[in-house]
């Protein structure tokens, strides 16, 4: 079980900051289902080569002020 959950209307908005913060990922990088919150865990980690916490952390700290655009 995925230490977050992510709904889909949040993640529209996370995908954008995660894209200007990490303009090398794709599309294909970002595709995220709801309840898919372990893929997409795993599949950062590879992308970003950072360890699981760093990418939960940059996941929540974006969801906390999600109307926000920095993350």
């Amino acid at each position: 079980m995925a230490e977050i959950t992510i709904s889909n209307t949040d993640w529209d908005r996370l995908k954008i900051k995660l894209k200007r913060k990490y303009n090398h990922l794709s599309d294909e990088d970002l595709a995220f289902e709801a309840g898919q919150e372990d893929k997409l865990i795993n599949h950062l980690q590879e992308r970003l080569r950072r360890k699981r916490e760093y990418v939960v952390f940059t996941l929540k700290k974006g969801l906390l002020n999600i109307e926000n655009n920095r993350l």
